[in-house]
């Protein structure tokens, strides 16, 4: 599978850094300087970067596990969904969890995407759902182990 980039920033497109890694490390770009959240301040962070994506295909917007332990920092609307149809600029909405400024410079990685295959269901309305051994039962009610 091909996915296609405009790459408007002057940083190297995103890439796999090992065999096995599902997702990909995306950069702020910040032509203007760094760019600094407050505690629980957000921001919607660009990373010059443009791309399409095959039919039947999304890019999932994830954390970056590192600054999430280390500094607070996490993708809001975790994971963020990129359609395949959407040809705007891949722009990541970060929140600062931590008690300190976090400051954001340009060609820091700040979160990850992960492509990933789907579908789109048929939707049917009924009147009744089949019975299972779980039922309604949820949040938790599988038990703690």
């Amino acid at each position: 599978m091909q996915v296609k980039f405009i790459n408007r920033s002057h940083h190297a497109l995103p890439k796999y850094e090992t065999s096995q890694s599902a997702g990909m490390d995306l950069r702020a770009y910040l032509p203007e300087g760094p760019v600094t959240l407050k505690p629980m301040e957000r921001g919607l962070v660009k990373t010059g970067l443009f791309m399409e994506l095959p039919a039947g295909y999304e890019a999932q917007v994830r954390p970056r596990s590192g600054l999430a332990l280390k500094k607070g920092i996490t993708v809001l609307n975790s994971p963020g969904t990129i359609d395949a149809d959407y040809r705007g600029e891949i722009c990541v909405i970060l929140i600062n969890l931590s008690q300190e400024d976090f400051v954001i410079n340009d060609g820091e990685r700040i979160a990850q995407m992960v492509i990933a295959r789907h579908e789109q269901a048929e939707i049917v309305e009924v009147q009744e759902l089949s019975d299972t051994e779980r039922g309604a039962s949820g949040f938790g009610h599988t038990g703690h182990k």
